[in-house]
């Protein structure tokens, strides 16, 4: 029976949120092993598989990380969903995961083979979470919502969805092109983020938005 609080949350958010707690639980009974199988590895590594690109996408690496991710998914992911309908929402989250792991190794490539990065680095270092396909959803309202209201908790400042989240690519883009929080994949997010934007626009192009 699904608890009250859950009920409100649309089939495709709240599996998702299920999905995503699981796989976090698994993590701390063995983390050693989800991690080597399931987190996304660059593709030359020892320990690529070819489903990481997904599964990924539903792994985190902390209590905060999670927290912060599933808040956000159910609190904007809730209503992009019941603006896109179930089947295409799925493809959306789908493509926009994806999307952030095509970047994120695009830039990994890069970065070895033309701006002396170490390929070593990058064959030991797993990526994980949701952030790149949330990242996606964020775009997302923004574009079906430009003009919703939002606060932040703090600092307690409210601009227009547009404003917010555009604030959030452009530091991400920075963050991501001064090398700044190494252990974050910047680029990742801004590979959700574009292929969200890339997405909707088509759909809504094409007039199969609701």
């Amino acid at each position: 029976m699904t608890p009250r609080f859950l009920q409100n949350i649309p089939v495709v958010t709240r599996n998702l949120l299920y999905l995503n707690v699981i796989m976090f639980v698994a993590t701390l009974i063995n983390e050693d092993f989800m991690i080597r199988t399931f987190a996304m590895f660059y593709p030359e590594s020892p320990y690529f598989r070819w489903w990481q690109p997904v599964t990924h996408m539903f792994m985190h690496g902390g209590v905060w990380h999670i927290l912060f991710n599933m808040y956000t998914l159910v609190m904007f992911g809730t209503v992009v969903e019941r603006a896109l309908g179930t089947r295409d929402y799925i493809i959306f989250y789908l493509v926009t995961g994806l999307g952030a792991v095509a970047l994120h190794i695009g830039v990994q490539w890069l970065e070895i083979n033309y701006l002396g990065g170490s390929l070593a680095a990058a064959v030991l270092t797993p990526m994980v979470g949701a952030s790149g396909a949330i990242y996606g959803v964020l775009v997302a309202f923004a574009m079906l919502y430009p003009e919703a209201r939002l606060t932040l908790i703090f600092p307690p400042i409210t601009l227009d969805a547009k404003w917010w989240v555009g604030i959030f690519v452009a530091l991400e883009l920075l963050l991501g092109i001064t090398g700044s929080q190494v252990s974050i994949a910047h680029f990742a997010h801004l590979g959700g983020a574009l292929f969200g934007f890339l997405l909707i626009r088509r759909w809504k192009r094409k007039g199969s938005l609701r």
